[in-house]
């Protein structure tokens, strides 16, 4: 059983049931309906609050700062919702994690299996399902070129290609996405003749049915129990461990607390976790609207803190304006931030998020940098800056303030169930039996780049380790 039809879980239920005698039943809370904004690239608008694909979860991004959070709801997860960026953790990221079998090199293979990338060579899959392609031609905004020009007039080095593992610098962003159309997990893993694969959509999940330090299935929110050999969690790095907390499977003095009976004690679970603080920095434009079939963001800049002490930022391009005829945007981000997030549970047994953004001045120095390199960018040509105003970049301070107002996230939530402290290397929750995680939350750190492809290669490596060890005989059955 997979409860979660996301990026990870849909890649883990393709290929199980693409062995003969394998058979999969996948969970997915939310529906199954591919709606216009869920097939437009350029769209967004599914990440909008109150959107039907779109679990919006109340956040605390830092004190005082409250924002609703987008995570994807219904097949294909936050792959559906997203911007389509398909760029890989670098290997400074996989190798620091410290993790067995789980080094770049050994990761490397996953990602190469999963897409299909017009570029070619021995770095890029040729054959996988999800098709990755780079803006060109008519596809490349104006303003992606001015970016790239001026990174380059500023002594940034150039990364034509962000998924080769190279040094980090300025180039074009791969997109899952062809002739404007998102091509997300579900659409890539779940299709063609699959008779071991049951998908059960609106199939909301309460928790893991235990029984000692065993999983033998899950219990539905309407009451109804789903009995299984094997459970696998793959609802993400909120719903993951929401619902290893729901079940009793957390830091005991956090689950009585929230009045949940405890069940295993296991201190690591929503703890520790890290994702990547975010601010726009706005800039007018002239040029004509976009291609319709141009990916959202088309251009990054990625600095190292190996090579500047104030790096380990980005500064992204949005070619695609928030609203009809506003502003184009650059992201700045810090990629590699110090500060960790919690997740427990309130009075009701919802999620309660705190990211504690920004609580080092390492971190606060750093986005710092990463706005005046953006800001930098655009005087060399990139575009107009129209916020914030040279006085606010100049002072420590007062850039402090105005970051303060407009932070937000770059919703890349990942180490709510981390390799080391809550699974280990196979995936395996530790103490127990029958019950693995297979999405983003396994990851120790946040990858210094988006995790959606890194969240499909999860599901591939896991995949290999959930076929190779589990009896093919063993299938789930439905229970009352």
């Amino acid at each position: 059983m997979v409860v979660g039809a996301g990026s990870a879980g849909c890649a883990l239920a393709g290929r199980l049931t693409e062995r003969p005698g394998l058979r999969v039943l996948l969970l997915e809370a939310g529906p199954a309906d591919l709606v216009a904004e869920v097939r437009d690239a350029a769209s967004l608008a599914a990440t909008r609050i109150g959107h039907p694909r779109n679990w919006a979860h109340p956040t605390t991004l830092r004190s005082g700062t409250h924002q609703p959070v987008p995570r994807g709801r219904g097949l294909g997860g936050s792959s559906a919702i997203n911007g389509a960026n398909w760029v890989r953790a670098t290997p400074a990221d996989a190798d620091g994690w410290g993790v067995p079998d789980w080094t770049w090199d050994e990761l490397l293979p996953h990602y190469i299996a999963s897409e299909s990338d017009e570029l070619g060579g021995p770095m890029h899959g040729s054959a996988g399902p999800v098709p990755v392609r780079r803006p060109a031609g008519e596809l490349l905004h104006p303003a992606s070129g001015r970016f790239l020009d001026a990174a380059t007039r500023l002594g940034h080095p150039a990364e034509p290609d962000k998924n080769a593992g190279a040094a980090p610098g300025a180039g074009l962003v791969p997109a899952n996405a062809v002739d404007g159309v998102r091509v997300n997990a579900a659409t890539a893993y779940l299709g063609g003749d699959r008779p071991g694969l049951t998908v059960r959509s609106a199939a909301l999940v309460a928790r893991v049915l235990l029984d000692g330090d065993r999983a033998i299935g899950v219990e539905m929110a309407d009451g109804s129990t789903v009995e299984a050999g094997e459970v696998v969690l793959a609802a993400g790095a909120v719903g993951t461990p929401h619902l290893l907390l729901r079940s009793g499977v957390g830091p005991a003095d956090d689950l009585r607390a929230a009045g949940i009976h405890v069940r295993h004690d296991l201190p690591g679970v929503g703890q520790g976790w890290s994702d990547h603080p975010v601010v726009f920095l706005p800039f007018a434009d002239a040029d004509p609207p976009a291609h319709p079939h141009a990916p959202g963001s088309q251009a990054a800049l990625n600095l190292d803190a190996g090579a500047d002490p104030a790096g380990d930022v980005e500064v992204l391009l949005f070619v695609r304006p928030f609203v009809e005829g506003g502003d184009l945007h650059l992201m700045c981000a810090l990629q590699q931030p110090d500060s960790r997030g919690s997740i427990t549970l309130d009075a009701a047994g919802r999620p309660r998020i705190e990211y504690r953004y920004l609580r080092t001045e390492h971190d606060r120095r750093r986005l710092r940098h990463a706005i005046r390199t953006a800001a930098e960018l655009l005087r060399a040509g990139v575009g107009a800056r129209t916020a914030p105003g040279g006085d606010v970049l100049g002072n420590d301070r007062t850039l402090d303030g105005w970051i303060a107002a407009h932070l937000t996230t770059s919703v890349h939530l990942c180490g709510s169930a981390a390799m080391g402290p809550v699974v280990d290397a196979e995936l395996r929750v530790r103490g127990m039996q029958g019950l693995r995680v297979a999405d983003t939350s396994i990851l120790p750190t946040v990858p210094r780049r988006g995790p959606s492809a890194t969240a499909v290669a999860i599901g591939e490596k896991a995949a290999h380790l959930v076929g190779a060890l589990r009896d093919p005989s063993a299938a789930p059955t439905l229970a009352r």
